[in-house]
This record gives structure tokens, C-alpha cells and sequence, in this order.
């Protein structure tokens, strides 16, 4: 699946959504608020799995090919002083988009996607970051009560990411064979395929660009389908917001389905 967004933008983009997560960390009125789409963390638990993770897959993009994750060795701890918190943050941050600068993005590397659609490149973990970062600029938005849409150009590279790295597998699908689609407001659409060879992934002609077809008589329509604006599918891909956020036509039943199952059981 082509790339929305090329890697340059991918590393601009991570250090404007880590430049707005700061942001909101400094607006908050304690680092102990409980996160709401996170409710089993605090503000302060969201900022230090966000830096050494970023540190964490800094050392994994450096070490190039390798059978695992890489460890940053003697990394600092979190401090719990806020400025000395936010300037650790913005560190991890930097270390990571060195790593990408330096490796490019065709270059190999440890992932834990190998059976998606994405590559076990450094340019696939790039465009990955940028959506973990994304959805907990989000979060951390969100817990000082001024949620803001994730930036469009970074929404549609998120479905689209999502679902060609969280959702496509080899695993089979254990239900019934079904096509879900996924219709993004900016005019794009992806499907969703699911049966027994697992689960893939494809671009679709965006809503409104098909000639309109009876009820019923389209022999490629889909069995579900979703809509809103990227942003709103991200969020909920994400569950981050529920999915009766969106305009859902078809059976219901497969969301549930997509919902519980897990490829690895």
C-alpha cells in the first residue's frame, strides 16, 4: 500500500504533534490528573511511556535489522519536576527522529508487524510513530479539557496506516468472510477484507466518485461500512471515542466482531 505521506513530512509531523503533547503537559494543572481515554494512567504516566518509547524505538531504528527490540541503554529516568519532565520529553523525541534521519527511510529494522501490510522499515516505524504520537497528543489534550482535531494530513495517513499495520494479518478471520469500508469526509475510502487467508487492506474510490448502484444489486459492496471524518475514524480505530461517533450502514455485528478478536489467539 502507498505511503500517504512521504518521510520527510513524517518527521516533520512528529515533532509538531511532540511540540503540541507538550503543549497541553504544561497547561495541565498537575501531572497526577487522571487521563480519561487512559484511565488507568496519569497525565505523568501518559508523558513517560510517550518519552521511553520514543527512546525505546530510537535504539531499535539505530541497531538496523535485528531479531528484537532494541533497549536504550542508560536512559535517564523520567524526572517528576514538569520543566525538567517536558525538556527529558522533547530529548526522546529528538533521539528518535535522529535515528530516523540517520537510517532513511528504506533501511530495515525490528518491528512487531511482520505478518501486516507494512514493511519492516524504518520509514514504516516513522509513520507509525507519528500516529502513536498523534493519538496521545490527543489524550493529553484531552485531559486538560482542550481536546483538538488530529491535523487532516496526519488523519488520513492514520486510518490508512491503522489498518494496514494494527489490523491486516495472515491470521484467519474466525467469523464469516466479510468487506468492511471505511469512508473518510476528505473523499477517501479504504476496504477492510476479512476471511480465512486473515486480513487486508486496500484504497478505495473515495464516497460519491462510484455511479450510483440499486440497493442490494452491487456485487462488490461492502458488508459494513463506517464514515466520518479521518479524524473521527482514527479515534475510534484507536477506541479512543465510540464507534457510534460515525454513520455505520451493514451489519453491525462485524464491528463488535473486529472489536474482540485477536489475530495472536
Amino acid at each position: 500500500m502507498t505511503t500517504t505521506l512521504e518521510f520527510p513530512a513524517l518527521l516533520r509531523l512528529i515533532d509538531e504533534r511532540s511540540t503540541a503533547f507538550r503543549a497541553a503537559v504544561a497547561s495541565a494543572p498537575s501531572l497526577d490528573v487522571q487521563v480519561p481515554t487512559c484511565p488507568e494512567w496519569t497525565l505523568f504516566d501518559l508523558v513517560q511511556h510517550l518519552g521511553e518509547g520514543r527512546r525505546s524505538w530510537a535504539a531499535t531504528v539505530a541497531a538496523g535489522p535485528a531479531p528484537a527490540k532494541s533497549a536504550a541503554e542508560g536512559a535517564p529516568v523520567a524526572p517528576r519536576e514538569r520543566e525538567a519532565l517536558r525538556a527529558w520529553l522533547a530529548e526522546s523525541t529528538e533521539q528518535l527522529l535522529d535515528a530516523l534521519r540517520k537510517a532513511g527511510p528504506d533501511r530495515g529494522c525490528w518491528t512487531w508487524w511482520e505478518t501486516s501490510q507494512s514493511p519492516q522499515t524504518s520509514g514504516a516505524v516513522a509513520r507509525h510513530q507519528l500516529q502513536e504520537i498523534a493519538v496521545h497528543t490527543y489524550d493529553a489534550q484531552i485531559t486538560v479539557g482542550a481536546p483538538q482535531p488530529l491535523p487532516a494530513e496526519v488523519a488520513l495517513d492514520g486510518v490508512d496506516e491503522f489498518l494496514s499495520t494494527c489490523v491486516a494479518t495472515t491470521s484467519a478471520w474466525p467469523h464469516k468472510p466479510a468487506a468492511v469500508d471505511f469512508h473518510a469526509s476528505e473523499g477517501r475510502s479504504w476496504r477492510l477484507a476479512l476471511s480465512a487467508d486473515g486480513a487486508r487492506t486496500t484504497r478505495r474510490p473515495g464516497p460519491g466518485t462510484i455511479s450510483a448502484t440499486a440497493a442490494g444489486q452491487d456485487p462488490d459492496a461492502a458488508n459494513a461500512s463506517a464514515r466520518g471524518t479521518a479524524g473521527e475514524l482514527v479515534l475510534v480505530l484507536h477506541d479512543r471515542i465510540p464507534i457510534n461517533s460515525l454513520k455505520l450502514d451493514g451489519d453491525r455485528r462485524i464491528f463488535d466482531q473486529l472489536s474482540t478478536w485477536d489475530p495472536s489467539e
